[in-house]
């Protein structure tokens, strides 16, 4: 069986001599959660843009369950570092929009239900006839990860959801993104800047570096390192500063970004 989702060759260059990065391969496997750190620039987001249909490589090809992503698709749910919630609508109409639109034939009943569940799921039950300006910025992407796993993706793609929270509100979105992907299965490309988080949710980390300036000329920026997660995955936030080969992996990921990363 070929791998769930396959990234093959992928380059992005908007000057042809110095592609952002180049060659980049990698696979996922159905129900495994990957994560890709590395600093700014060096072009994760574009990968997920690509990976999500919203961009177009300047080389390569992606294929998720033995097709080519050629654009947008319900069969990949996006959740992004804004919440990108429609203003005018509830909580509850914003994920119906989603749910609508994935399954136009589903009666107003079996719709609701729909995203009744869903709502509960991300603990949001006493909120779901509000509107975005009526809830914090931990509620609002609390809707946007229900809204995304509602439409039942195949995939689910998460640009640095959590990066703009405090601390305490990221902690627990955490936990809730965890408890809801154990529960499901699915299968998750996700961008983060942070390293605790990465190991946290991460069954695979993906250590990304930046195109950089060398005596034999450029050198585009890829996919350096994988390294794959040997944490229990039943571990915890709480717990997992007490697991055996934490420190190892951590101090590795944080050395590769301060002297291997080549930051601009």
């Amino acid at each position: 069986m070929p791998p769930f989702l396959q990234i093959q060759g992928l380059s992005k260059a908007y000057q042809t001599a110095r592609p952002v990065f180049a060659n980049v391969s990698f696979d996922l496997e159905r129900g495994e959660f990957v994560c890709i750190i590395g600093h700014s620039g060096c072009g994760k987001t574009t990968i997920l843009n690509v990976l999500a249909g919203l961009d177009t490589a300047t080389e390569g090809n992606v294929f998720m369950d033995g097709r080519e992503v050629i654009g947008p698709s319900l069969e990949r749910g996006v959740v992004f570092q804004s919440h990108a919630l429609m203003p005018w609508l509830s909580v509850r109409r914003n994920i119906a929009f989603a749910v609508e639109s994935r399954w136009p034939d589903w009666k107003a009943p079996q719709v609701n239900a729909h995203v009744e569940k869903y709502v509960a799921m991300v603990g949001l039950s006493h909120a779901i006839d509000k509107k975005p300006s009526q809830l914090s910025g931990g509620m609002k992407q609390r809707v946007g990860i229900a809204r995304a796993f509602a439409i039942q993706p195949k995939m689910l793609l998460l640009d640095e959801p959590f990066g703009a929270l405090d601390a305490l509100t990221r902690g627990t979105i955490q936990d809730e993104l965890m408890a809801i992907v154990r529960q499901t299965q699915q299968t998750v490309f996700m961008i983060t800047h942070d390293v605790d988080e990465a190991i946290l949710l991460a069954d695979r980390i993906l250590l990304m570096s930046n195109g950089t300036d060398t005596p034999s000329g450029y050198r585009p920026g890829g996919i350096a390192e994988v390294v794959a997660n040997p944490l229990p995955r039943d571990r915890t936030r709480i717990g997992l500063h007490h697991l055996p080969g934490y420190y190892d992996l951590r101090n590795h990921i944080v050395d590769f970004l301060v002297s291997r990363a080549k930051p601009h």
